[in-house]
């Protein structure tokens, strides 16, 4: 199975998020399963279907959680050393050559990405119109609106 490339940060975020259900989460359905067993009839039951539908999607998402964390490859963007090339995990200062708006960026993997924070997805047209480009160099991205063109202002691996 491929490895899927993950920030360190990432990596905890996803470990806290199993911690939280396996430990919190999961028994507290079950305390509810077992609430609702006491009320009676299962089969009019709302709070026992409720809390059935609950119990499936959080034992789906512990198995999502592990799956990906067994096959990640966790990257620590303040370890890299790519000679001031834009890789995974770095963080990325552009400059629109059309509008001289400034935005900052850092590529991460799929889970992590969040635009709001400045987060974008490896896979995202950004990501890859950035990927092996160095500070001063330009990069086109296929937006959805048409062409765009950033100028690379800084390069950081933090």
């Amino acid at each position: 199975m491929a490895t899927i490339p993950i920030t360190k940060r990432g990596a905890e975020i996803l470990k806290a998020e199993l911690h939280r259900l396996k430990t919190v989460d999961r028994p507290a359905v079950i305390g509810a399963i077992s609430e609702a067993r006491a009320q009676g009839d299962l089969s009019e039951n709302a709070e026992y279907d409720a809390a059935k539908d609950r119990q499936g999607f959080i034992e789906g998402r512990i198995q999502e959680v592990e799956g990906k964390l067994s096959v990640a490859q966790v990257i620590d963007p303040a370890a890299l050393d790519a000679g001031g090339r834009v890789v995974f995990g770095t963080t990325v200062d552009l400059e629109a050559e059309e509008s001289g708006d400034r935005v900052t960026y850092q590529i991460v993997g799929e889970d992590e990405a969040d635009l709001k924070l400045g987060l974008v997805n490896i896979s995202s047209p950004i990501a890859r119109a950035l990927i092996g480009k160095e500070e001063g160099d330009t990069a086109i991205v296929m937006a959805p609106g048409g062409q765009k063109a950033y100028e690379i202002v800084a390069v950081r691996y933090v």
